[in-house]
Order: C-alpha cells, then structure tokens, then sequence
C-alpha cells in the first residue's frame, strides 16, 4: 500500500459552511482521511491535510478543487495571504511506501483532469515543475490573481501546463505539484506597531533575500499582531528551531521581542522532537527513546506484502492468479523505474536523460494502476460467483442469472485484460532500459522485463479462461485478440531487453 499526503489550500477562510462543503467532497470516497482543517479569517484562507492511497487521491483532490470552483469566486476574495486560485495550491507529499516520483505522476495526473474537466488552468510546480522558473511557488503566484487575468493569454512565458490558456472567470488559476514535507509556522512579534519589523525579520530570513535557503517568508499584520509567516519547504536540512531562533535573534536586533509561534496543518513528529532535542540539550537522542515509538513497534502486525503472500497462500480462491500477475508486474514496473533512476544524474548517459526521466514516471503510473488492479482482480472473482449464486427457480429467473454470468465474465475479462496491457508496456520499458539504461543495471532490467512477461501471459491466463465461457462471441473474439496482442508485444519487449543483457554481461 503506497499512502500520500495531499495538502489543498483554499482561498476561503471566512464561510464556515464553504470550507465544511470542500472538506465533505474530498472525505466523500473511500481510501482518503481528512486530518486536519486550519483556516485563518484574516488570511481569508483554509489548509486542509489529507492523505490518502495512490490510487484514490487524485480523485479525492479533484474533488475538493470542483467543489472550491462551484463555491468560491475570487473577484469578491481579499485576504492578507497571496492568491491565483480558489484551490490556490495543492502539493503531493510521499509518506509510507510512496516515493516523489509517486507524487509527480499524481500531480500530473490531477493537472491534466482540472484543466480539461473543470477548465481551470494548471501549472506545475516544485519537483513536478516542467521548467526551472516554475519550481517556485511564489514567482508562479506573483501579482496574484489579479494579474494573471492580464498575463495568461498574452504572456508566453504563462502558458499553463494543462487547462486553457486563460483564466477561469471565478476560480482563477490552480498550481499543484509534488514536494518534501513542509510546515507552516507563523512567530509573532507584539501588536501591529511591529509590522514593518516582522516584514524585515522575513526578508532577512527567507531564502529568497538571502536567509535560510528552504524558509519562505512573509511580513503581515494579523488580528491586530505582527506576524512573520513562514514555510519551511524541508525540515532536515533547515529545523523548525533554527526558523525560530533566527527570527527570535533578528527581532532581537531591531528592538522587539517574539511573543508566541503557531503551526499551521500538521507536523511530522520528528520536527518536534528535534527541537525539543536541541533545547534540553539532549545528546545522541534517538526517536528509540520514546516510549510510544516502542508500543507501536511490538504491537505492529506483519509486513502488507507478507499478507498479501499470506492471502494467496490461503485456501480461499481470492486473491488468485490475476492478482499476483498484477502484483508481478508492479514489481517489473518498479525494477524499471529502479534502473531510470540509476541511470539519472550520471555523465555518461546525459543524452538519455529526459527519457529515462520519462520512463521512470510513467513505470511510477503503471505501478500504481497495477497495485488497483491486484484488488480489482479479486473483486472480479466475487462479481461472478456471486451470479452464479443468483437463484434459477424459474424461467425470468434463469434468464436474468445467465444475463448476469454473462456481464460478470465479461467484467472478469477485461480486469485481467488491463493487467496484460499494462504489464506488456511494462516489458516495453524495460527493453529500454536495458538498451539504454546503465549498463550496472543491465541485469535488473532483464529481470524487470521477465517479470512482465510472466505477468502478462498469466493475466492473458485469465482473460482466456473467462472468454472460454462467454457465449457472445462478437464480445468474446476482440477480448482475446487483444490479449494476445499484448502478450505478443510483452514477449518482443522480453526479447529485445534479454539480447541487451547479454550484450552486456557477456559470457
């Protein structure tokens, strides 16, 4: 199981029953938890955290971003925080199992669907940013909303990476991307009298002017307080206390006294007790010494792949062959993107960078719709016993039972016929890795290219047994042909990667 966290930021702050709105559309699905809900009336903006499986957050997303268009107009928006968007920005962050790569495909996958169903315009941002001048939220979001009405359409240097070339006449413009963990934490220095100081503390301290590279900082006057607000982009290489104290000192230096810091949204854990580490002046602290740390570790069941082998294991007929040929060609998809990104960063293979960047986030996207389609094999099963469980005790009832078998295998056809379609470009991946990819890896990506081999031609298995007893041929024949299409095309790739790794290896 792969678990991201996405973190939508609203421009609405103000209407407890819009914010409650976006957060019921986002919580609505299955596989998503709201954590948190932040929102600050002067800011006139909500931080919402949820984290979610790979294979439901975008939808989860999309769902909230929908709803923030329907309810919030921002030609009627004033708020001390900057803004381009109803949903303004929406970040993908790994947590367990995911990878950054996860949550580029994630936040490309979102982009495209809000710029084509939604007609917002979409750009980019952080490390799924597709030009250097985009990684930067700020310089995407400068001039604002207001702005961008006048820039996107005439400037070619605005062009979104997805939507229309114009902004939506209410919900303006979105940026959503993929980053490390980030937290918000505001330091107030007194009343308002201090504004112009806080506006200096925040130069001197954000990257931008100088500071500390992975801080952001703001100068603002809220609810009648000077506030420095803060964004620290990555905490293991700028702590939350060394935030702190170089405001703490640069307050200091003009005269004025912090009085208290907030966090906005969640933090992980071990920000705070790196903080707490460094006040104490703890040494060789370890997250070994926290007691609850212990509890979970004795108390926690075994590894998700090791129930997953249990599962198959079992004398229950689900998960059965086309859930592991899925969850074998995951792991082809993985030892592909494994090889992409040995191949990355190294002189050598400069001229195959932006491809092998390529194919790892495409392995990235076949992977997790290979993860869907392990449970999705499944539920097919229970589809068709359950018809065959339909009663037959007369003739409407027999008609309707045999209608029924007959929808549900061809349902259990077409899973397994995704799965062969996706392990079969798999295998075409793999071929080019091993082609072009790091020689070091050559033998990875041979064995990536098996693996998707064996798991094509056990989905085409499936798909062949469950065509066997369709009795519409017409629906049958093109189910089959394009399973034998796919395992045609898995073998070639296999080929084709295997000669590479000879080549390679030698002997």
């Amino acid at each position: 199981m792969k678990l991201v966290e996405f973190v939508p930021n609203f421009s609405e702050g103000r209407r407890p029953e819009v914010i409650a709105a976006i957060r019921d559309a986002i919580a609505a699905g299955e596989g998503v938890t709201v954590l948190d809900v932040s929102s600050d009336p002067s800011h006139n903006r909500t931080v919402l955290t949820a984290v979610a499986t790979t294979d439901v957050a975008v939808d989860a997303a999309f769902r909230g971003i929908a709803k923030a268009a329907e309810l919030i107009d921002l030609n009627h928006h004033t708020g001390e925080h900057p803004r381009i968007g109803a949903t303004d920005v929406c970040p993908f962050i790994p947590l367990e199992g995911a990878t950054m790569d996860d949550c580029i495909a994630l936040a490309r996958a979102l982009g495209k669907r809000v710029g084509d169903e939604l007609g917002i315009p979409v750009f980019l941002y952080e490390r799924a940013a597709t030009r250097p001048d985009r990684e930067n939220l700020a310089d995407i979001r400068r001039g604002e909303f207001e702005q961008a009405k006048l820039d996107i359409g005439a400037n070619a240097n605005r062009v979104p990476d997805f939507g229309p070339n114009h902004v939506h006449d209410t919900a303006g413009a979105t940026v959503i991307g993929a980053r490390p963990f980030l937290v918000a934490c505001n330091v107030y220095l007194g009343g308002a009298e201090n504004v112009a100081v806080a506006k200096e503390v925040a130069k001197a301290v954000r990257g931008s002017s100088g500071g500390l590279r992975y801080v952001k900082g703001l100068g603002l006057e809220v609810d009648g307080q000077a506030q420095v607000s803060m964004n620290l982009v990555d905490t293991d290489k700028t702590p939350v206390y060394r935030a702190f104290e170089m405001v703490q000192r640069e307050a200091a230096a003009r005269g004025v006294a912090t009085t208290w810091s907030e966090i906005v949204g969640l933090v992980p854990e071990q920000a705070l007790f790196d903080t707490a580490a460094r006040h104490l002046q703890l040494r060789g602290f370890s997250t070994d010494l926290v007691l609850e740390h212990k509890v979970r570790r004795a108390i926690s069941g075994g590894e998700s792949v090791s129930g997953f082998v249990a599962s198959v294991a079992s004398n229950a007929p689900a998960p059965g062959g086309g859930s592991v040929s899925a969850h074998v060609g995951m792991l082809g998809a993985a030892l592909a993107q494994m090889v992409s990104g040995l191949t990355v960063g190294r002189k050598k293979y400069a001229a195959v960078e932006p491809e092998m960047k390529e194919l790892a986030l495409e392995a990235v996207a076949l992977g997790n719709t290979l993860a869907t389609l392990v449970a999705e094999d499944s539920a097919a099963y229970t589809v068709v016993t359950d018809a065959y469980k339909l009663p037959k005790d007369t003739p409407e009832q027999v008609a309707a039972r045999d209608a029924a078998i007959q929808r549900a295998l061809v349902y259990a056809s077409e899973v397994p016929l995704q799965t062969a379609t996706a392990c079969a470009r798999v295998a075409e991946l793999a071929a080019i890795a091993a082609t072009k990819g790091n020689t070091n890896a050559a033998s990875d990506a041979g064995v990536s290219a098996l693996l998707a081999e064996a798991a094509c031609r056990g989905a085409v298995y499936n798909v062949r047994i469950n065509v066997g007893s369709i009795t519409n041929k017409a629906s049958a024949t093109p189910l089959a042909d394009k399973a034998a299409a796919a395992l045609q095309r898995a073998h070639l790739a296999a080929e084709q990667a295997t000669a590479a790794v000879e080549r390679n290896i030698g002997g």
